[in-house]
């Protein structure tokens, strides 16, 4: 997906645009990208690296146009006159650590994503991670998609995902939604999973053992003795 300029925030073709970056003032010409303005402005980047296209997810940035504060990816986001904007730091390490090799098959698919992504079930539904993401994905819905252990369909929702992890900054319960996705798009490839109403009735069956094993009393000591 490429950006279009908007016509109403851009002045006319060659006339220099003012914003500052990173703090630097800037003045770029219309039509320009962010990060085409800061090459073209001097400010400190590693240049030649990133695709161009919205596709690497690597040039996070946050931009306050007045009191409006929004994200987006520097390739595709065109110079506004005034806009401030801050190259976001890159994403830290994942929390979430698995290996699939370790994962016997795709039955206990469902309980394993519990046990790796546990916030994914407290999702308080803000919307942040829907309108922090430049590729306009349904985030929330995707997340829902693999607590309810419908990968195939989480994995669909997420296709467009670039990693940028904007989503991943915005959430407050730490869900890490673009991992989540990408759990859903790699569990799906290593083991055509099953069906996902199968696999979630397989899960129920087994919260429903565990929680009748918590509820049964211990045996008292005459029935040990016995």
């Amino acid at each position: 997906m490429t950006a279009k300029p908007d016509p109403a925030n851009t002045a006319d073709k060659g006339q220099p645009v003012n914003l500052t970056i990173n703090g630097l003032a800037v003045v770029a010409h219309a039509g320009m990208t962010v990060v085409e303005a800061a090459w073209h402005g001097g400010v400190p980047r590693v240049t030649s690296v990133g695709c161009m296209e919205g596709v690497c997810g690597s040039c996070r940035i946050m931009l306050r146009r007045g009191k409006q504060v929004s994200v987006g990816l520097a390739c595709q986001t065109f110079v506004e006159d005034g806009v401030e904007v801050i190259f976001l730091p890159p994403a830290s390490a994942p929390r979430h650590h698995y290996e699939l090799d370790d994962f016997k098959d795709g039955w206990d698919i469902h309980e394993r994503f519990q046990d790796i992504f546990p916030e994914a079930a407290r999702c308080r539904h803000c919307h942040g991670c829907v309108v922090s993401c430049p590729k306009g994905i349904s985030v929330e819905e995707g997340v829902a998609q693999a607590s309810a252990g419908r990968f195939r369909d989480a994995g669909e929702t997420f296709f467009e995902c670039v990693m940028c992890e904007l989503c991943d900054v915005a959430c407050p319960e730490l869900i890490a939604p673009a991992h989540v996705g990408l759990f859903s798009r790699r569990v799906t490839a290593h083991f055509h999973l099953r069906p996902p109403n199968l696999i979630h009735r397989l899960e129920e069956l087994r919260q429903d053992m565990n929680k009748q094993h918590q509820d049964k009393p211990e045996n008292t000591q005459e029935e040990k003795d016995e």
